[in-house]
């Protein structure tokens, strides 16, 4: 299984025999499905803010940035844009004549909207001596036109990540995701000083093109924003990388022999967050952002969630401090008072009667880890993971963000459960990284390893077998400190496919 020769590449990987062994053992094993309770709800779990709490809480926020807090925005943008183009590749293999299609065909949608789409103008510079401002004239040049937005003789943006689109027209000119990451971070995720730090995870082979769109940009920006950017860079780390195999989970090999490995999926960054140290950093996808007039809103929420967290930061604090200082059955009355109000959870049933000791030492322990406050929007139909009550291994029922595919959907009573969610989770991630005594936590202590994904993949027709490793903000932050909180689904703005940037929340005004 394991050959002499595959040392060496995994060596240059930093991935041990041992590691790759549990990989392959995991394909043989599966992932145990998680048992979810009950779905989390505004009445059970998720907790909804008021227009006094919002306030309240920006206020507590601000206070902090002004005592010296340095926020930071990390952003996961190493994704390429070519799921966003997934329909236009199809008419491109297949092209038909857009009269005959109708209005709400994705490639026909593209073309009879394209001039509203904030690359219009750099794509017309393709089409020398034509008209694209005119329907008939982009119709009969409908492939040429997608052509050219996907190509490397185009605007490449089949290569491109999601973060190198131009997503957003304005007056003085079009800005791109990764340029409205900082333009938002500017209104929320600075510091005293008018400095705002964003991180971005990228490939190795877009970073060249993320510094040149910085370079290109940023005095106009910080001028415009009255912030001074600090940018700073990372990749998925090698060693994350998990191996494929066959169906029969022997390791797939490439025509040379060598071991297959694929990116261990979105989870693999709880390590660069683990690089990262600040008081406060917020977490939000590349896609999922909103042109500067319009982003209020999510402005507002965004400091009421970090007021929020710090609220909870200070009041763990305090907890822990008494706890090191001196036992009283009113201190653990308080803090079982706290979890029980604050995150919606309490000890253990068989902790409930033990000794003063055994229930200060455990929540001790329970309370000192990372905290994270979560937004949740609601389910209107998007795909992906929400909140749900699940028990733990020690019998505790905690908040967990779960996917479809953690749990058992053949199990009526899990299917009911998962249908009966109520709330979706954006990514929109406000989290304490520090102890109490102002130390960075090692984010890797706190990963459910007993949470994955396992899918079926091809390479070059064959059929495979792919891991990927806890979810970022599920199995990765499984045992953080939880709270959920609703936030309007007009925060969340995703752009999933490239039409999505037709929707008015996009658009100019």
């Amino acid at each position: 299984m394991i050959q002499d020769t595959d040392l060496k590449q995994l060596e240059e990987k930093g991935i041990s025999i041992e590691a790759l062994k549990e990989q392959i053992n995991r394909f043989k094993e599966g992932f145990p499905p998680l048992k979810a309770e009950r779905p989390a709800t505004l009445t059970n779990g998720i907790i909804g803010l008021s227009e006094n709490s919002i306030h309240s809480l920006k206020n507590l926020y601000q206070e902090e940035i002004n005592k010296g807090l340095v926020p930071l925005k990390f952003v996961p943008a190493s994704g390429a844009a070519t799921r966003m183009f997934k329909a236009l590749y199809q008419f491109l293999e297949h092209p038909e004549d857009l009269k005959q299609l109708n209005d709400q065909h994705p490639a026909k949608e593209f073309i009879n909207h394209l001039p509203r789409f904030a690359f219009f103008n750099a794509l017309k510079q393709f089409f020398s001596g034509k008209n694209l401002d005119t329907p008939e004239e982009r119709e009969a040049l409908a492939v040429e036109i997608i052509t050219r937005v996907l190509n490397e003789d185009g605007l490449n943006y089949g290569f491109l990540p999601k973060g190198l689109i131009r997503f957003h027209q304005y007056p003085e000119g079009d800005r791109t995701a990764m340029l409205e990451h900082l333009a938002e971070a500017a209104s929320y995720a600075k510091s005293k000083e008018d400095k705002a730090h964003v991180h971005f995870t990228v490939s190795p082979e877009h970073l060249d093109l993320f510094k040149q769109e910085l370079a290109e940009n940023i005095k106009s920006l910080q001028k415009k924003t009255g912030t001074e950017f600090q940018i700073t860079y990372s990749f998925q780390k090698a060693h994350t990388d998990t191996v494929a195999v066959f169906p029969d989970n022997e390791p797939f090999r490439d025509k040379d022999g060598k071991l297959v490995f694929r990116p261990g999926g979105h989870g693999s960054l709880i390590e660069n967050l683990n690089d990262c140290d600040a008081g406060i950093i917020f977490i939000k996808n590349i896609d999922n952002v909103l042109p500067s007039d319009k982003i209020g809103q999510v402005s507002d929420y965004k400091q009421a969630l970090g007021g929020l967290a710090l609220q909870i930061r200070n009041k763990v604090f305090h907890f822990i401090q008494k706890l090191e200082d001196e036992l009283s059955i009113d201190l653990i009355t308080s803090i079982r008072k706290f979890l029980k109000e604050t995150l919606h959870t309490d000890i253990p049933g068989h902790l409930a009667d033990g000794s003063l000791g055994e229930q200060g030492a455990y929540l001790l322990h329970f309370l000192n880890r990372p905290i994270r406050v979560c937004g949740m929007v609601k389910n209107e139909g998007e795909p992906g993971g929400g909140p749900f009550w699940v028990r733990n291994t020690d019998g505790q029922e905690t908040l967990q963000i779960v996917e479809s595919s953690q749990l058992d959907l053949y199990n009526p009573e899990q299917k009911k459960i998962f249908e009966g969610s109520t709330h979706f989770n954006p990514v929109d991630l406000v989290c304490i990284t520090r102890n109490f005594e102002g130390d960075k936590f090692d984010l890797l202590q706190y990963i459910d390893q007993n949470t994955g994904f396992i899918s079926e993949k091809s390479i070059n027709g064959e059929s495979i077998k792919a891991l990927e490793r806890p979810g970022l903000w599920n199995g990765a932050m499984a045992n953080w400190l939880t709270i959920f909180v609703e936030v309007p689904v007009e925060t969340f703005n995703p752009v999933k496919t490239v039409n999505d940037l037709l929707r008015k929340a996009h658009q100019p005004e």
